[in-house]
């Protein structure tokens, strides 16, 4: 039998998403009421880190440990990965030694790869094309503080990077309209586009993108891998800042989100990242709860 993996949020129903992010609620209270819960006692997670990380090192390692088992971190200058064996050949040893495997890593491939070779259950931490396991702690947050966002209006600003594209797949799989607002020439992939046109609208302007949105959401301007073009970017993007000016064109109860770190006063103001309407914290804390109910998911 072929293990469930997680590349993008695809590889999930639209039922099987919504029942994740229930669970991850339940599985936050019982943490505060301070339930002991060890659905994955003795099993082992590998973490595969091509890229640095710090909230998705710490809420997988974490919450390896609070359902009973233990996580492995392996970066390539500890392992074979960083000389030259092929993926699939470290699929097939590491996957006949562990119980699951998440990688964070520069290149989709890399994970479509090590999947394909894989005798467990394969997550994907982050690659250049997806961030899906972000996106399962966003709709987290908005579950517990608004209810199901289906019809509600997501508006995304800013780079059309990893986590623009699980949004707009999200869009689609849970029903929901996103508009899209980035410089030109830092677009979504258009076939990504195009597949989900009933959903998704772009706009080269991020107060028209944002008007009336219950949700606007953005990320840094350059990406990990992008840092060279940080100049370049600060250009382009001049327009596309979250402020008061961009959220006043929102719902007045609209919510803002930012999958962290955040540069103050470039992707978004101060004023909206430590405002009344920002949920980054509790957005940031919902990676463990949502990534451990992937975990038990796929690996319980």
């Amino acid at each position: 039998m072929k293990p469930r993996h997680f590349i993008t949020l695809n590889d999930l129903s639209a039922d099987e998403l919504r029942a994740i992010i229930q669970r991850a609620i339940e599985l936050k209270k019982m943490r505060t009421d301070g339930v002991i819960f060890e659905p994955l006692k003795n099993k082992v997670l590998a973490m595969v880190f091509e890229k640095s990380s710090t909230r998705t090192r710490i809420s997988f390692e974490a919450g390896m440990t609070q359902f009973g088992g233990s996580a492995l971190f392996l970066s390539p200058r500890d392992t074979q990965l960083g000389r030259g064996e092929p993926i699939e050949d470290s699929a097939r040893v590491i996957s006949r030694m562990v119980d699951g495997i998440m990688l964070r890593t520069n290149d989709h491939k890399t994970v479509t790869a090590f999947a394909a070779h894989s005798k467990v259950p394969v997550i994907n931490g982050l690659t250049d094309r997806f961030h899906p396991c972000q996106l399962l702690a966003d709709l987290q947050t908005w579950f517990e503080l608004r209810g199901d966002i289906k019809g509600h209006h997501v508006c995304w600003i800013g780079d059309g990077n990893n986590m623009c594209q699980s949004y707009i797949n999200a869009a689609k799989l849970l029903d929901f309209q996103l508009t899209i607002a980035c410089p030109p020439g830092y677009e979504p992939e258009e076939q990504l586009l195009t597949s989900t046109s009933t959903h998704v609208k772009l706009f080269h302007d991020a107060k028209q993108a944002a008007k009336n949105a219950d949700l606007v959401v953005t990320d840094v301007w350059a990406s990990m891998g992008h840092e060279e073009e940080q100049k370049i970017r600060e250009k382009a993007f001049a327009d596309f800042q979250v402020n008061r000016h961009i959220m006043s064109t929102a719902q007045p109860d609209a919510l803002f989100m930012h999958c962290l770190p955040a540069h103050r006063e470039e992707e978004v103001s101060a004023e909206v990242l430590d405002g009344q309407q920002s949920v980054v914290w509790d957005e940031a804390e919902n990676r463990l709860h949502a990534q451990k109910a992937l975990l038990e998911f796929l690996m319980a």
